[in-house]
This record gives structure tokens, sequence and C-alpha cells, in this order.
């Protein structure tokens, strides 16, 4: 039996590597970009959006299976645009997750594509999937992909591209992380709760927390790139500095990003439990993403 959060997270890391790594090798897929897409897929990685949707989906259900397509379709969305963020036109980081990243190994033209496959390979996933009804398959495919473009995670990072080299406010800076980060999670854990079959409050109570996460998300990632230790995170810190991203710790300072953080998540637990949720494995997942140490 799972007792703790680590078994639980732990447990689910390994189940959703595999069934990611089994899709692919199962697809007729041309053998360098198939290479180029589990590279990616395989370079780790903590698999907080499924296993937020599936402990979303466990608050209320319990045939699992349910949630694995939408999932999988989930985590490949998140790693495809960590390959794009990293290119030199965006990001241009040389490391992820302890790695070169991917065009550092395959070429910048052949990590474009991974992307690019990995996007869409992920709606023909929940397409197919035979446990979802058409209104599932509908209702997942539709938010999934409204939280992935330009009015979720893309319209984010347009955002957070044009904020470098000049001052934001709080707001603008909660809307940046609120699109780029916060729509994805707000997927994981509202798809998962439709999926097992809660009611409508309770869905939009959630929505709520996850946009709190989200935030609680990113001002975590903003502290541990001043404070974080590098080979925890697998990655450069200071990078968002000489980037000159706008950042929680650079408009509040140290402490008053550590404030802040405190803030989002007591609203985020407050709004847990109006959900009837805060006995689930998405309280201690709150707190393990605010805590967390890469």
């Amino acid at each position: 039996m799972v007792d703790t959060l680590k078994q639980y997270i732990d447990s689910n890391q390994k189940m959703f590597q595999r069934l990611l790594s089994e899709y692919i090798q199962a697809t007729d897929i041309t053998e360098s970009l198939r290479k180029s897409m589990l590279y990616s897929l395989e370079a780790g990685g903590k698999r907080l959006r499924p296993v937020l949707l599936l402990a979303s989906f466990e608050a209320y259900s319990t045939e699992t299976e349910k949630t694995y397509s939408s999932a999988l379709a989930l985590e490949m969305i998140h790693t495809y645009s960590l390959i794009h963020d990293d290119l030199p036109a965006m990001d241009d980081d040389d490391m992820r997750r302890g790695l070169p990243t991917n065009h550092k190994v395959f070429g910048e033209a052949t990590a474009i594509l991974a992307g690019d496959a990995l996007l869409t390979y992920s709606f023909e996933i929940i397409a197919n999937d035979p446990l979802l009804t058409d209104k599932e398959k509908l209702y997942c495919i539709k938010h999934l992909s409204k939280a992935s473009g330009p009015s979720g995670m893309v319209g984010g990072q347009i955002l957070d591209m044009e904020a470098e080299k000049q001052p934001v406010t709080l707001e603008k800076l909660e809307k940046i992380h609120s699109l780029k980060t916060g729509e994805l999670l707000k997927f994981a854990v509202t798809a998962g709760a439709y999926l097992g079959k809660a009611s409508e409050e309770q869905i939009s109570f959630l929505r709520d927390y996850a946009h709190y996460l989200g935030l609680i998300f990113q001002v975590q990632d903003d502290i541990l790139d001043v404070i974080g230790d590098q080979e925890k995170l697998g990655k450069a810190v200071g990078s968002d500095e000489s980037n000159d991203k706008s950042t929680y710790p650079k408009l509040l300072g140290l402490d008053g990003a550590i404030e802040m953080k405190k803030l989002y998540t007591e609203k985020a637990l407050t709004l847990l439990e109006k959900a009837n949720a805060h006995t689930s494995k998405l309280l201690e997942l709150t707190n393990y993403v605010s805590n967390r140490d890469h």
C-alpha cells in the first residue's frame, strides 16, 4: 500500500514514465524523430502534472485507468514546451534535468520537430482512448488545447518574453505565470475531477485552487533560481537574472517572494477544503509544490 507522498509520487512517476515510453515505442515514427522525442521524455522530471491529474481524480473516484491518456498527453505537451523553451531563439539553455538539451544533442531542426510531434500526438492519444466516452474525449481535448494554446501556456510565454528587460507590476507577473505555468496545472486538476465525476461546484473551486497552485509553483521556481542547489535542479541557477527575466524575487525581494508564496498557499488550501478535496493527496501535493527543492 502506498502510504507516504514520496511513495505516491515515485510509484506514479515510474508508471507514467513506462507508459510514455511504451506509447512512443509502439507508434510508427521515423527513428531519428523517435529518439529525439524519447530523449526528452525519458530525461526525468517530477511528472507533477500527470500526478496532480491522478490525485484530483482519486479525490472523487477510483477507476484510475480513465486518467492515463489525458495525463500522458499533458506530460507530452509539457515536454514539448521545454524542448522549445531551451532553443537558442527562446531561453538558449544548454542543460535540462542534468543533461544536454534536446537541440544540443539532435540539432535545432530535429528538436523543433520533436516538440511539434509531442504536441500533436498528445491529442491523438486522448481521441483513441477506449475507456473515455465521446463527451469525455471532447472535454479533455477542448480544455487541454485551450490550456496549451494562445490563451494559455503559449500566450503566457509571449508575455514572459515581452516582459524581459522591463519592470512589471505584480498583477502583470501573476497574469504571465497564471497562463504560462498555471493553465496546464489547472487542466490537470479540473480534468481529473471531471473524469472522477466531481460536481460543477467542486470543479469550479478546484479551478480557482489550481490558479493559486500555479502561482505557488512559479514563485518557488523563482526562489530556487536564486538560492537553489544547481545539482538538484539539474540546470544552472541565476539564469533568470542573467536573462533579465521578470521574477518574484526581482519584484518583491527574496523575503517578499517567500511571503507571497505563503499567501498563495493559504488561499489554495482554503479552496481545496471548499471542493471537499482537503483530505486527498492534493493537500500534500500543494505543500510539496511549495517546499520542493528541484
